[in-house]
């Protein structure tokens, strides 16, 4: 059994930015239930920090709600922690290579369905959690677009899905248009920067371009998030 400092100097290592006050608010949450002592402090199990690390992780990398996180917990429970625990193995054939890595970040693969994601309009809001007029509105505001046969992929489910968070906090489809803006300036400059890899004629060529944008895509959020956390730590009051 486990403090709560033996925890949080656990997950530190990894989540550099989880505090005391995190760890509390998450068990205020319901996202996990230490076993207290007769004085009444927190005990974690092996399994608690487990799934502790589970919640981090869906944050940071999936920026999931806890809403969300809380509802795949209640279904999957202790296994779904324990999978996402346990390394995934790839198989590679003999023309594959490993997952490229650019000073030393991770490029995350795309998953091989993303493509295959067709969504109707009402699939699409009950996914997200999204009302018809809020996905109406997110789509005048440039936030979304449907395909030409009306149905949304997988990247305007996770829009959605953000959105559908945002609104939570009252911030509406009109107050997303700084991101969406934001984003048009960065596809700009990474779209620059890989046109030389394109008119290479090169056949792998392609290839290349396609994984210096996972890459620069990877470096345009840890850049996002961590100049937003400078930001807010600048602010008075926070």
């Amino acid at each position: 059994m486990f403090s709560i400092g033996e925890v949080l100097a656990e997950l530190r290592a990894e989540f550099p930015d989880t505090t005391i006050s995190k760890l509390r608010f998450l068990e205020t949450e319901g996202l996990v239930e230490p076993q207290r002592t007769p004085s009444g402090y927190r005990k974690y199990s092996r399994a608690d920090v487990q799934r502790l690390r589970y919640v981090l992780t869906a944050q940071r990398d999936q920026y999931l709600p806890l809403r969300v996180i809380r509802e795949q917990l209640a279904e999957g429970g202790d296994e779904l922690v324990e999978a996402a625990s346990r390394p995934n193995l790839v198989a590679l054939g003999p023309d594959d290579a490993p997952p490229p890595t650019t000073i030393g970040v991770a490029v995350p693969a795309q998953p091989r369905d993303a493509a295959s994601v067709r969504l109707t309009t009402a699939e699409l809001c009950d996914r997200a959690g999204l009302t018809t007029s809020q996905l109406r509105d997110l789509e005048q505001h440039g936030l979304l677009t449907p395909d030409a046969g009306g149905r949304y992929d997988a990247d305007a489910l996770a829009v959605a899905e953000v959105a559908a968070a945002f609104a939570e906090h009252g911030v509406h489809a009109r107050h997303l248009r700084a991101w969406r803006a934001a984003a048009d300036r960065e596809v700009g400059l990474i779209a620059a920067l890989v046109a030389p890899l394109l008119r290479h004629p090169d056949p792998t060529a392609q290839a290349r371009a396609a994984e210096t944008v996972r890459e620069l895509t990877v470096l345009s959020q840890r850049l996002h998030a961590a100049l937003v956390r400078v930001g807010l730590r600048a602010t008075p009051g926070q």
